[in-house]
């Protein structure tokens, strides 16, 4: 009994009954689309439906099946967002770094980091490719933007949540400001820099689909616009919608990860549960 109820309340028993749930709701729902006689395909397909896509080997264009098209497709979204999450981290923690040691950065940065967050994904899109000229370089840009802010905030609320104690300590044994900051206020500050990684990951990936819906050329966002347009078979938008809810979650898991892998103290805290 009692290792049932240790079962019970274990995080991945939760994990795998609300995905039974999901499956079972998604089910209910193609069922009664089916019922209406609204080409359910083209609505709400089952879940066999969709996996027989991913597997046939049929082509869709005349020479690529549904899922090396997606697969395609995603490896050019994948590979901006990866670039511009690089571009936007480095900076992130840059700015972050300066803001903590000049106040007057803070105050001349701090607004318009505010300002550039507010500002939404679709109505960023035309003004930086107006600025750049080029798509690929505009999409590598806003992945960079929404990378920036959440890395630079969370960066800064880790440098300033060190100790007035700590910074005496270090005063006390003559440390100049980069020993401080290097003993003491970089690894204080890691764990604010990895939940900033976490947050910008996935915005990371969503902003580069998002903003391939707007412009043409290769991308996850393009290919999903054609097939919402009925350019091809609607079992490739929801491949697309899979695969991007899947690297969305891998993302985030992955930064834990390397956080773990680098972090004592999250071995430490593993360890001890």
């Amino acid at each position: 009994m009692t290792k049932f109820k240790n079962i019970r309340h274990s995080k991945y028993f939760n994990t795998f009954l609300w995905i039974v749930i999901l499956i079972i709701a998604w089910e209910i729902g193609a069922t009664a689309v089916a019922a209406t006689k609204r080409s359910p395909e083209n609505i709400l397909p089952h879940l066999s439906g969709i996996i027989k896509s991913i597997i046939s080997t049929d082509t869709i264009n005349g020479s690529q099946t549904a899922l090396q098209m997606v697969l395609i497709n995603a490896q050019a979204t994948i590979s901006r967002a990866l670039i511009g999450f690089a571009i936007g981290t480095a900076l992130g923690f840059i700015l972050a770094l300066l803001m903590s040691r000049f106040k007057t950065v803070e105050k001349v940065a701090f607004p318009y980091l505010m300002i550039i967050q507010m500002i939404p994904i679709l109505g960023m899109a035309p003004l930086i490719f107006a600025i750049t000229q080029d798509i690929s370089k505009s999409r590598i840009i806003i992945a960079a933007i929404l990378t920036f802010y959440p890395v630079a905030t969370n960066t800064l609320a880790g440098f300033r949540s060190v100790e007035k104690e700590k910074h005496e300590l270090m005063e006390s044994y003559a440390a100049n400001s980069f020993q401080t900051y290097v003993k003491t206020m970089i690894p204080a500050s890691i764990p604010y820099f990895f939940t900033g990684l976490k947050i910008s990951a996935p915005m990371a990936i969503t902003a580069s689909i998002l903003v391939d819906t707007l412009q043409g050329g290769v991308g996850l966002g393009c290919l999903l616009s054609q097939a919402l347009k009925g350019a091809m078979s609607r079992y490739v938008f929801w491949q697309i919608v899979f695969l991007s809810a899947f690297i969305g979650i891998f993302s985030f898991l992955l930064m834990g990860f390397i956080e773990y892998l680098i972090c004592p103290y999250k071995r430490r805290g593993k360890n001890q549960d």
